[in-house]
Order: structure tokens, then sequence, then C-alpha cells
């Protein structure tokens, strides 16, 4: 993941889910109630949260100037009395990631939209 921030350009994917170790041992969780349609979301206990982060493995493309770079996977358990500091620290990560992105060049597309426009009101 460093790699990818030090040639500025690249995608790392970022995922997360709950973690239940042994579903056998643990109890079961609440019985399904009509009227709460995510009954499934309230554990008894609070689950610990993983936390996986790649970037996709890249091949060599003509006329770029990339090379093949093999596939790095991260993964991380959060325990529950932690996801608070845990978010904070996220969040300011991907804000620190956000502010080395460039606003993207819509010119073009505005160039075209009048050019056919132009067009279209000589005709008629």
């Amino acid at each position: 993941m460093n790699t990818t921030a030090k040639k500025g350009h690249g995608t790392v994917y970022l995922s997360q889910k709950r973690l239940a170790f042994d579903t056998e041992s643990q109890p079961q969780t609440p019985t399904k109630v009509a009227d709460d349609p995510l009954w499934d979301t309230h554990p008894e206990n609070p689950l610990p949260i993983l936390i996986r982060a790649h970037n996709n493995k890249s091949s060599k493309r003509s006329g770029t100037d990339r090379d093949i770079i093999p596939r790095t996977s991260l993964s991380t358990v959060v325990q529950p009395d932690q996801l608070d500091a845990f978010f904070v620290q996220y969040a300011e990560v991907c804000k620190a990631g956000m502010s080395g992105l460039k606003k993207r060049d819509r010119r073009g597309k505005k160039d075209r939209k009048k050019k056919k426009k132009g067009a279209v009101e000589t005709k008629g």
C-alpha cells in the first residue's frame, strides 16, 4: 500500500465485515422478530470487525510506464471496544488521501456540447 502512495497512482480496495469465529460454541443470536427487519444487526455481544485492504495486481499496459505489481493484502481485526478509536483514525487517513486528488477536467465535455448545440441550431 505504501508503494501505491509513493507512485502517486493506483487503487486501494477496502472491505469490512463482522467477524464470527466459531458459530457452534457461541450462543445463538436473538431469534427473528416480525416487527424488526434488522434483527440480526443487534447481537447480544458485540462482534469484532475484520478490515481488509488490498491493491489490485497490475499488468504492463502498452503505452504506459507502469510496471507489473504483485497483489499486496493486509487485514486486521478490530475489537468492539476499539471501534470508535479505529474509525477516528480511519477518517483521518481517508481525508489525508483525498487531499492529493485532482479535480476532474470536464472542459472537453462542455466544448463538445457547445459544438453539438451550435451544429443543431444552424441546421434549423
